[in-house]
């Protein structure tokens, strides 16, 4: 099947006979898992970093997050009837750009941030959390859109840091709630299929049937879905693919960089570590990042956290 071809209908459209084993499609998120492990394996990683202030605060605000997910778990997972039309026209049931946001998210982004204020916050967090507080639910909602929108002000990055937190929790938990079985990939596969986002990373396995799968990993609702690998995930080509690292690095996270649409995504392998995160570890890999840009690729899409925070505010 083509990268971009028409999604099959039955759960796995690969090989079936005997001693071959296929991956699962999709993955669907664990929300009593997903944002401790993350806070662990980002402090996991912080010391040393030349980030780890701002690594340190993005812990706490995963720790914030598993709280909310646990506790509150605000989530607007839409009945069988609305997934089974969704799906059959082809479309995420969660669709980020669509999809009618439960208010219930509004009382999450609080909880959340009453959580990170017991964190040793700098100024311009709190700044920032001080600026949500005094909106009111509509104009929440309009920060939240114009975030899922890529249209951000410079003047609500700083705030939109938390509105992304809790984005992330509200369509983590909705995911959760869904069926894998009930769902289909796309016919953009780069996309997720619960909810249409891009991926902030993609996973190499080492573990279960098939071990060497890729998985994309969502970048908003944590659901992770199987991607052929060698073709890149921004065009489908495969011609002038290549996977890079840093010189001397262990080889725990790669770029595979595209010579055709000249874009990149990265890999993050778990023969190397099994306790990699793709939050965590794309977050803490940025010299990666720059190190592949001014080689003249572009990141297939930003990491939320890249997109609207700045790391010279966390001093």
């Amino acid at each position: 099947m083509k990268q971009a071809g028409l999604p099959p209908d039955a759960k796995w459209s690969g090989p079936s006979h005997a001693g071959v084993k296929a991956p699962d499609p999709i993955l669907l998120p664990d929300r009593m898992r997903r944002f401790a492990a993350t806070a662990a394996r980002m402090e996991k990683l912080t010391d040393g970093h030349p980030l780890e202030a701002w690594l340190r605060f993005l812990a706490a605000i995963s720790r914030a997050q598993h709280a909310v997910a646990t506790t509150l778990a605000p989530s607007g997972t839409p009945g069988a009837e609305i997934v089974a039309r969704a799906v059959e026209a082809r479309l995420p049931p969660l669709a980020a750009d669509g999809h009618p946001r439960a208010p219930a998210w509004h009382e999450g982004l609080r909880l959340l941030m009453a959580e990170i204020e017991s964190s040793d916050l700098p100024p311009p967090a709190m700044a920032a959390i001080e600026q949500l507080r005094e909106m009111d639910d509509p104009g929440l909602e309009r920060l939240a859109d114009q975030f899922l929108r890529g249209a951000l002000a410079a003047a609500d990055t700083a705030a939109a840091v938390y509105i992304a937190a809790a984005l992330q929790v509200y369509f983590t938990v909705s995911a959760s709630r869904l069926v894998a079985a009930d769902l289909r990939l796309l016919e953009e596969r780069a996309l997720c299929p619960c909810c249409g986002s891009p991926s902030v990373a993609g996973l190499i396995t080492a573990s279960g049937i098939t071990p060497g799968t890729r998985f994309l990993v969502c970048s908003l609702c944590s659901t992770a879905w199987n991607h052929v690998r060698a073709s890149c995930i921004t065009c489908g080509g495969t011609r002038k693919l290549q996977v890079q690292a840093i010189d001397g690095d262990k080889g725990l996270v790669k770029a595979e960089t595209c010579g055709e649409c000249h874009t990149y995504s990265k890999l993050l392998y778990q023969v190397t570590d099994m306790q990699v995160d793709p939050v965590a570890d794309d977050l803490a890999s940025l010299g990666l990042d720059l190190l592949v840009a001014e080689a003249g690729f572009a990141r297939h899409a930003p990491n939320p956290f890249l997109l609207v925070g700045d790391t010279a505010d966390i001093d």
